[in-house]
């Protein structure tokens, strides 16, 4: 079945300005009830500008969404969407933090390492942050959970940005740079695996979770999937080259120390390294030189900062919170909800979470293995058909999307943001698209502009709908399986 062609200039048109209009009306919420720097509310009705902030808020929410979900077959060129994407971050840039207090934790995490404490050791309470009030309760004792060279990052903003304000603007600044980042590396994987340009940059850079939560909300995620696409960027261009080799993995290894997530990436990147054919003396050999740049980085930041692998600690502080928005946690809600019923004491949800995590890291082996197979498969094909050249580096890139959605489903936590993970890679590789753009446009309405999460006031029926959500797909899988 071929697929449809672009969208008519008339309705290309009617998405670019009601995207617009939407992004414009975010920032206004923004402002009437966003997540400002003073002490976060109780909940998500602040005075009397509630309702008209909730109102901008879901309204906006509902034209972003409706505006790129109408494109989602593809823009009507490259430089069409990528023209929007710019248009719709424009007021998002002049918003206050939406939809997450998070850039305050960078903020006084940042002061703290500038003001020589440890963030892996002493929250930011504890440190003397001047800017903890604006940092959300729950991580206010709890250490840092991101790298050293986001630490890095952070500090240098802290220290130029000479207060609250100021730093924020420089890590919003920080994050635009990643969004860029990944912007510049678009077009070139999606070439490489033959997927529309247009398409794979609509998909990616005008999804609502990109401006709201990785620009607007400056979350750190942006330098991650920056510094991740150009490193697999310079393996699909340069396969086999060892100075090509060793940059893309210090850039892989610079996305780790940002957050720990991208190394589910790897051992997909160590398959997209293979030069010629596939066979496992070349897997070690190119591989070998991937890792090498990865432990550099690694090696590198934590030298640099004097801060070692402190941060994996923090690491177990993620998962503090229950929300229904993570499968594996919704399941344990509910098994707890029964158990109640039958008078015994909760305390299913982190065993459900154990669970989830054995079965990801199942699934990843699995992922790999079939993306191997795949990949000497074609050993014996691709020297007789010249077509199957963009074979390669989509079965890789594909491969680690899913990764990274897995990823996401499985995981303790989940928070909207979490979602743009698996989209950017998927954007350049993934036909169809549909699996995974409804799960993002679904998670652009899970919080308010204060950092509020709807989760929070939903648990129950939430727990449950997901619940059954998970063993419907369960059985149908069981099923296609058999």
């Amino acid at each position: 079945m071929t697929e449809p062609g672009p969208p008519t200039t008339g309705r290309a048109r009617l998405a670019r300005y009601t995207g617009l209009l939407g992004a414009v009306l975010l920032t206004v919420a923004g402002w009437l009830g966003g997540a400002l720097p003073d002490i976060p509310p109780a909940g998500p009705w602040r005075a009397g500008n509630a309702p008209w902030a909730l109102g901008c808020w879901l309204l906006g929410t509902a034209l972003l969404v409706g505006a790129w979900w109408s494109l989602r077959r593809g823009a009507p060129s490259t430089r069409w969407a990528y023209l929007t994407a710019g248009l719709w971050l424009v007021p998002l840039l002049a918003a206050p933090p939406l939809g997450s207090r998070d850039v305050y934790s960078y903020a006084c995490q940042g002061w703290a390492y500038a003001a020589g404490h440890d963030p892996y050791d002493v929250g930011v309470a504890a440190a003397g942050c001047p800017w903890v009030e604006s940092v959300a309760p729950i991580w206010r004792d709890t250490p840092a959970p991101y790298g050293p060279f986001f630490v890095l990052l952070a500090a240098l903003a802290a220290t130029l940005g000479g207060g609250l304000v100021g730093t924020v603007v420089l890590l919003r600044l920080v994050a635009l740079a990643g969004v860029l980042l990944a912007a510049l590396c678009l077009p070139g994987l999606a070439r490489a695996a033959g997927v529309p340009t247009a398409r794979a940059a609509w998909l990616a850079l005008a999804c609502p979770l990109v401006g709201v939560h990785l620009v607007a909300g400056a979350h750190n995620d942006a330098v991650m999937l920056g510094l991740l696409l150009l490193g697999l960027l310079v393996l699909v261009r340069l396969p086999g080259k060892p100075k090509a080799l060793l940059a893309a993995g210090v850039l892989l290894g610079l996305a780790v120390t940002v957050k720990a997530t991208a190394v589910v990436v790897l051992p997909f990147a160590a398959l997209a390294a293979v030069h010629g054919r596939y066979t496992s003396r070349a897997l070690l050999r190119d591989g070998g030189w991937l890792a090498g740049g990865v432990l550099a980085a690694l090696a590198a930041t934590s030298a640099l900062s004097g801060l070692g692998l402190g941060w994996l600690a923090g690491l177990a502080r993620s998962g503090d919170t229950e929300q229904w928005t993570s499968p594996p946690t919704a399941v344990g809600v509910v098994v707890d909800y029964l158990g109640e019923w039958a008078g015994r004491e909760p305390g299913a949800v982190p065993v459900t979470r154990a669970v989830a995590l054995v079965l990801l890291a199942v699934l990843l082996v699995v992922l790999w293995w079939r993306a191997w197979t795949a990949l000497r498969a074609l050993n014996d094909v691709r020297q007789r058909v010249r077509r199957l050249a963009a074979a390669r580096p989509r079965v890789t890139l594909h491969a680690a999307g899913v990764a990274l959605a897995a990823t996401v489903v499985l995981a303790p936590v989940f928070h909207p943001w979490y979602a743009t993970w698996p989209l950017l890679l998927l954007a350049v590789s993934a036909t169809p698209t549909g699996w995974f753009v409804l799960p993002a446009a679904v998670a652009t309405f899970l919080a308010l502009p204060d950092g509020t999460s709807l989760a929070r006031y939903t648990k129950a029926p939430g727990a449950i709908a997901m619940t059954v959500l998970v063993v419907t797909l369960t059985a149908r899988a069981w099923r296609a399986w058999r």
